[in-house]
């Protein structure tokens, strides 16, 4: 697990609630049961401050890290659809992109990267479409320099055109193949934990669990139901992943609040 992901993934899943700020004390010792060492903590805060997902600020418990309004508009996006929030719809139309495509292999990478998390899939280089319009996609061609035009479309076929546009657009098999391996690989790791496991042990598996889940952002749009085929894997495994998000929820908040307070009684007791 990257320290740079890992700490996305406590920001939103932990951190946010509770103001989306934290001393670093706090941050280390909260990615410590992941296996990630302070100075990689450390690092990757410095690399999310120079890309504008953090800001430092002077807590009363000592230095610490808060989310920026961008970051915060991306957890709470990723929120939504990892907890699916929102009812997925689809008016029968299509958001479509047609741009021109960055000259460098590396941006072009990161441009699919960004493009894929909000939501839309390729059928070339230059044409992405989405089955709903996200509202960040302006802003993100924009800030990367990227020329773009934007439309609305509907398939002349309806709903049979429309799915076929799906499966060009997307791997549908591939994203099945990976849900059904997410919950054979989740299952007896979660099976581990109990009521007898301390809380520290059921954050970590909740953690790894959310951390596992979350790379489905970038992989599964989360078509509408009428695009997708019959007993759709993704139902099963969204099904696990919020039993057992709720499950190891209460233990994990325990130990979150834990290290929290211990950070802000050792910064107290060093400012003696």
């Amino acid at each position: 697990m990257q320290a740079r992901s890992a700490l996305f993934d406590l920001y939103g899943d932990h951190l946010r609630p509770r103001g989306g700020r934290a001393p670093v004390a706090a941050l280390v010792k909260l990615l410590a049961p992941l296996g990630i060492a302070p100075p990689a903590v450390r690092t990757a805060v410095s690399r999310m401050v120079r890309q504008g997902w953090l800001d430092p600020l002077r807590l009363a418990t000592g230095p610490g890290y808060s989310i920026t309004p961008k970051a915060a508009r991306r957890l709470d996006e990723a929120a939504a659809r990892i907890y699916r929030t929102g009812r997925v719809t689809w008016d029968g139309r299509f958001d479509l992109l047609v741009l021109e495509a960055p000259g460098s292999r590396r941006d072009r990478q990161r441009l699919a990267s960004n493009l894929s998390f909000l939501g839309y899939g390729t059928l070339d280089e230059q044409t992405w479409v989405a089955t709903r319009p996200a509202e960040d996609v302006d802003l993100l061609l924009a800030e990367a320099g990227i020329r773009f035009e934007r439309f609305t479309a509907a398939h002349f076929a309806g709903t049979p055109g429309a799915m076929g546009v799906v499966r060009r657009a997307w791997n549908l098999a591939e994203i099945g193949q990976a849900y059904e391996q997410f919950v054979a690989d989740q299952r007896p790791l979660l099976a581990t934990v109990t009521v007898r496991s301390s809380d520290e042990e059921a954050y970590a598996a909740r953690f790894r669990l959310v951390h596992a889940w979350r790379t489905f952002l970038f992989r599964d749009p989360q078509l509408p139901p009428a695009l997708l085929p019959e007993r759709w894997p993704g139902t099963a495994a969204a099904s696990f992943f919020d039993r057992h998000a709720a499950r190891l929820r209460p233990a994990a908040d325990r130990y979150v609040e834990q290290c929290l307070d211990a950070s802000s009684r050792i910064v107290r007791q060093k400012g003696r």
